[in-house]
């Protein structure tokens, strides 16, 4: 997979040598937006179902492990605790990236799987459910977390900037409705 950034010392992130922050949700999304070779492209996003999306809590992580008791100085990331907000919780921006990535390789199953995972009606459709939601069933949550106490409570809610991207993995990569220069383009990726 792709490796998320190297610190000042030039030390990864998003490695596979790394015990926290192993792989980055955004490293293997971009890979696809970046064009790279369509067989990488693949492995990346494989890699990032199976160590980042989160069936039982029904989550698409950021990162994983998330940054505890590294070393190595991520910046601000490492803040939070982990499992909340970018350290390694739901930050629903690259969740809507990896499930286009994910629809950009035809993967409609995924990408509409990352799509059930933002979606707040489907985090709210019950009583337990929303206690654990905790914020509005109505607006996309920036972020959710992915570790106990907190695994599957919103935060952030009313984020405009998940909500956008959400709005796209279902228009432009589920559904595939796209205009380029007047002219529409129709490619679906359904599950």
């Amino acid at each position: 997979w792709y490796r998320r950034a190297f610190d000042d010392n030039g030390n990864p992130l998003g490695s596979a040598e790394n015990v926290e922050c192993r792989i980055d949700s955004i490293s293997q999304s971009w890979a696809q937006f970046a064009g790279a070779p369509r067989e990488r492209v693949r492995a990346a996003l494989k890699a990032a179902k199976r160590e980042l999306i989160d069936d039982e809590a029904s989550l698409a992580r950021l990162l994983w492990p998330p940054f505890d008791n590294t070393p190595y100085d991520p910046g601000y990331i490492k803040a939070y605790p982990p499992g909340i907000r970018e350290n390694g919780g739901q930050y629903s921006h690259a969740a809507a990236w990896l499930g286009l990535a994910l629809a950009g390789i035809g993967d409609g199953d995924g990408a509409h799987a990352v799509f059930s995972m933002i979606n707040p009606l489907l985090r709210s459709d019950s009583a337990d459910k929303a206690a654990l939601y905790r914020i509005e069933p109505y607006a996309v949550a920036g972020d959710i977390a992915s570790a106990p106490p907190h695994r599957g409570r919103g935060g952030w809610s009313w984020y405009t900037g998940a909500a956008a991207w959400s709005w796209r993995l279902a228009v432009e990569g589920i559904l595939g409705l796209r205009q380029e220069g007047g002219v529409w383009h129709v490619a679906p990726a359904l599950p």
